[in-house]
């Protein structure tokens, strides 16, 4: 081995594609500036790690398998895909493909129903990512005719033996998730990166709304935008609020409204009329009289 052998990271880096990935993580997410920091960093560690490969340095297969903790709408699942491009252009996984499931894709309701079900799963996800959503549902312990004991036994099989042809991403809300993890050690020591969702800030959230209106060729009026950030805040003080989803169901409504508006008015209309939300197809929200 030559000990003074130069190794071009940038190069490396400009290679294997992944820059187009991470730049569309920041196309694509607002905010989330810790979530990028460490999906940035896991980048770094895993080319240095192929580098070091290359060179007789290997340490063995890294553990991929993850934790996203956070609450509703905070981008989780776009990261899952993310992640799975960017392990797949690094060689990490064979196919850039994610299979998103729940408990109820993994555990049966009847004895032997379990096994075939989750095994159906790992079938389809091998060789990529399997993302399983609100994780800590799998572990019921208040009900012992639960099966899905079954499933959580297979999962870690397969995590430790075919860690190399399956990374398994766990993800739900924090505290729920750290229950999960001191009931079930095994899942613990099998997940080698946590990355934790914050939720997003007001400001983040108008950008969010501003961002999916756009995809969709519509746009606040300045007395709408004003109106809308009205609606955030009083929305985030409500029960249930899910950041960017609360926000993509607040805009469906808001697009009903506007449609339902112009269609009672019975007047001729610009492109812009059909393009652009008023305040009154914001405030009309029941969140201003005190419902969601």
């Amino acid at each position: 081995m030559d000990r003074e052998a130069r190794i071009d990271l940038a190069a490396d880096y400009a290679a294997s594609g992944i820059g187009d990935v991470l730049d569309a993580l920041d196309r694509e997410l607002v905010g989330l500036k810790p979530v990028k920091l460490r999906i940035r960093q896991i980048a770094a560690l895993l080319l240095v790690e192929k580098a070091r490969e290359r060179y007789g340095l290997g340490a063995g297969a890294p553990t991929l398998h993850m934790s996203f903790t956070g609450n509703p709408g905070t981008g989780k699942t776009t990261v899952a895909l993310r992640m799975a491009e960017l392990l797949h252009k690094l060689g990490y996984i064979r196919r850039n493909h994610l299979v998103s499931v729940t408990r109820d894709d993994l555990v049966g309701q009847y004895i032997g129903h379990t096994a075939p079900k989750t095994k159906e799963v790992l079938k389809r996800a091998m060789g990529g990512v399997l993302f399983i959503d609100e994780a800590y549902y799998l572990y019921r312990p208040e009900n012992e005719r639960d099966y899905g004991q079954e499933a959580i036994e297979i999962l870690l099989q397969v995590m430790e033996n075919q860690r190399d042809d399956l990374v398994v991403i766990l993800a739900g809300y924090a505290e729920r998730m750290e229950t999960f993890f001191r009931s079930n050690p095994g899942f613990r020591s099998r997940v080698a990166h946590h990355v934790d969702f914050p939720d997003y800030e007001n400001d983040e959230l108008l950008a969010i709304a501003e961002k999916m209106l756009e995809g969709q060729h519509y746009h606040f009026s300045e007395s709408a935008r004003g109106a809308f950030a009205d609606y955030i805040a009083a929305r985030k003080a409500q029960p249930h609020f899910a950041n960017a989803r609360s926000i993509r169901n607040a805009l469906d409504r808001a697009r009903l409204r506007q449609a339902n508006r112009h269609f009672e008015a019975g007047m001729p209309l610009t492109i812009d009329d059909l393009a652009t939300f008023e305040a009154e197809d914001i405030r009309a929200s029941r969140v201003f009289n005190g419902g969601v």
